[in-house]
């Protein structure tokens, strides 16, 4: 029997975006998991600032942006954590939840790759989880070659099998606050109720912190 397939996608998610959940959904098909669980980050451990939404603000808004799909969950360990939180632990927590008959897939961004190698525990994590990649259609496939002198050839064979191609969605949360900011329409590129609630809530508006 085939273990289960659990992926996990952890950012920022300052807001979540319909970008995120597209290409979530394009990984989990690809992949073959039975669920996607988004896990907002307190704030990227490469990152010397925190995102402009608060932790509660950005998990109701996951929350209210993958309330249609039942393959979608949020967690909220990583809120929870006396930051900075690292991706290994989160993993390894995860897999003490679900137990060594399933699979856990970590879905990063190409855009991440360069980083990698300064991520904590990186081989490590490497070697216990599916360290997948997900690239837009059209763009050029991620090649992981360069790491093959620090990481090893079974490693970079691992990271290359596991690269996703995803759907263009060519929406970033940078732009999206930069709108709102500005008082521009961003309703083309979020869920409805997430829009809802910035509007609200006030939600990265000028001269505020959220």
């Amino acid at each position: 029997m085939e273990n289960r397939k659990i992926a996990l996608f952890g950012g920022t998610f300052d807001p979540v975006h319909l970008g995120h959940t597209t290409v979530a959904a394009d990984a989990a098909e690809y992949i073959g998991a039975e669920k996607i669980v988004f896990v907002p980050a307190k704030r990227s451990p490469l990152k010397g600032f925190f995102p402009r939404a608060g932790d509660i603000d950005r998990l109701k808004m996951i929350a209210l942006a993958i309330a249609d799909n039942n393959n979608f969950q949020v967690s909220d360990y990583e809120l929870q954590k006396l930051e900075p939180s690292y991706t290994l632990e989160t993993v390894r927590r995860f897999q003490e939840d679900y137990g060594g008959e399933t699979s856990i897939y970590w879905l990063i961004g190409a855009d991440s790759i360069d980083e990698l190698q300064l991520w904590y525990g990186i081989t490590e994590l490497i070697d216990s989880c599916n360290l997948s990649t997900m690239f837009r259609a059209g763009c050029k496939p991620p090649n992981f070659a360069k790491f093959e002198d620090i990481w090893g050839s079974d490693r970079v064979d691992k990271l290359q099998r596991n690269v996703i191609e995803t759907s263009l969605i060519d929406i970033s949360s940078t732009e999206i606050r930069s709108r709102l900011a500005a008082g521009d329409n961003v309703t083309d590129m979020l869920h409805p109720d997430v829009a809802d609630y910035i509007r609200k809530h006030g939600l990265y508006q000028s001269g505020t912190k959220s």
